[in-house]
């Protein structure tokens, strides 16, 4: 029952999002010494939500056209990012502060889930 109640949803779908993002962010890393790597990212939290990465936003499977993976974010070649002279794109300060981003959205998303369950507790006369 309290599983379908959509602020956990969207806490989980944030802490996916965040994990996702601090995994690329550590594969561009690890590849920033290798020729012809182009460094990767996935669209906001917010546009994956929104639904406004080009698929259709589906909420049960059982929509018209639902796809299970279709809410997850496919990774994309970072926009806009200049590559060395060996075709290299991946810049080390950007995939910190990448890194660091997506750590606060892991955060956020843990104090969401933390402060729904105390109002809930709080709702049904428990501490």
């Amino acid at each position: 029952m309290f599983d379908q109640l959509e602020v956990f949803r969207t806490a989980h779908s944030m802490a996916v999002h965040a994990g996702a993002r601090h995994a690329l962010a550590a594969r561009n890393i690890a590849n920033a010494d290798t020729p012809g790597y182009r460094a990767r990212d996935i669209p906001p939290f917010h546009e994956v939500a929104a639904g406004t990465t080009g698929s259709l936003r589906t909420t049960r499977p059982g929509h018209i056209g639902a796809d299970p993976g279709a809410a997850r974010a496919q990774p994309a070649e970072r926009a806009g990012a200049l590559s060395d002279p060996n075709g290299n794109s991946v810049s080390l300060e950007l995939e910190m502060l990448t890194a660091v981003e997506a750590r606060r959205q892991h955060d956020r998303a843990l104090a969401i889930y933390r402060n729904a369950l105390i109002l809930m507790r709080l709702s049904l006369g428990r501490r």
